[in-house]
């Protein structure tokens, strides 16, 4: 397989910059630019068109799945993969409609994202297999056996819910702090967190501090108490 030349489009900068550190330890994957929004991967595409973008959705200045559908509309030819925490049915059919080719969560193992991208490369579409399974029982929620649609490469790694009641208003925690309650709800330590998420350590411990501030606790337990008595995940 030839080299892959890949663009990072997301607005936070460290995790573009781990995503590109590990992606690079593969001898054919390239990323030959990182971008902070869609406005961004837009221009960037009009210059020097890649082969293929991992794209955040929710941005500042153009989100990406309006970004994907101008990018594919400029070139069809670049393939575009949706990398988020929102595991949303409607935001992954409208990423498909606007043309990418695959939509996975940011939680995936690095190893399967890697291969996930040869596959869309070669010509594949991707989505998660949790997914996948709820697109199928949306769809035809009388098929008994979905599994039948829903052979894909990747296995869904997390099931991380938003909340979108008072909670989340009262409490203001981004999506990147939900992302590190729920791990926290499920007992992972600092490093693995931050292997999950492609962190570091130190990112990871002032997302924490910043939650405890947020919801008002002192330690891991009260967090995960309050997270649940108040259906903030």
């Amino acid at each position: 397989m030839s080299e892959i030349k890949l663009l990072l489009v997301d607005d936070q900068e460290l995790f573009s910059e781990s995503l590109q550190i590990l992606l690079e330890r593969d001898s054919i994957l390239n990323v030959v630019g990182l971008a902070k929004d869609g406005k961004e991967a837009v221009n960037f595409c009009h210059k020097h068109p890649p082969h293929m973008i991992l794209m955040d959705i929710n941005m500042p200045n153009m989100n990406g799945i309006e970004a994907t559908r101008i990018i594919k509309e400029l070139d069809n030819e670049i393939k575009i993969i949706i990398l988020t925490t929102f595991k949303d049915i409607h935001l992954m059919v409208d990423a498909m409609k606007a043309g990418a080719e695959g939509y996975l969560l940011k939680a995936i193992h690095s190893q399967d994202l890697i291969d996930g991208i040869k596959l869309v490369f070669r010509g594949g579409t991707l989505i998660t297999q949790g997914m996948a399974k709820s697109l199928v029982e949306k769809l035809a929620p009388s098929t008994s056996k979905p599994s039948e649609y829903t052979n894909s490469l990747v296995h869904e790694t997390t099931d991380l819910h938003h909340s979108k009641g008072k909670a989340k208003n009262t409490y203001s925690l981004s999506s990147r702090e939900y992302e590190v309650l729920y791990s926290l709800s499920k007992g992972l330590k600092n490093r693995e967190i931050a292997e999950k998420l492609f962190l570091s350590e130190g990112t990871v411990r002032n997302y924490i501090s910043s939650i405890y501030s947020k919801l008002d606790v002192k330690d891991r337990m009260q967090a995960t108490q309050k997270a649940f008595n108040e259906d903030i995940i």
